[in-house]
């Protein structure tokens, strides 16, 4: 299983979303970067994927972005194989 890991804050409703359709594609864990208790990390993710919202979500060395792209890819039959690479 790919390393998955998503810069996130903790009351953000998106992140919730991405992390429930995570674990229903068989994700057992989640490295999780939580931007508003780490302030340097926001930075570091707005360097890393240029956007400036969360949540940010990488599967191994691929950034995937945010829910909505995250939906998109499973929508299209792309993120269980990117998961299982």
């Amino acid at each position: 299983m790919a390393r998955v890991v998503m810069y996130s804050t903790v009351v953000c409703p998106y992140c919730q979303m991405a992390e429930r359709l995570l674990k229903a594609k068989g994700v057992e864990s989640i490295e999780k970067i939580l931007i508003d208790r780490e302030p340097g990390k926001r930075e570091e993710m707005m360097t890393r994927t240029g956007r400036r919202t969360v949540p940010q979500i990488y599967i191994d060395e691929t950034h995937v972005g945010g829910f909505d792209d995250l939906s998109a890819l499973d929508r299209k039959g792309g993120l269980v194989p990117l998961l299982a690479a």
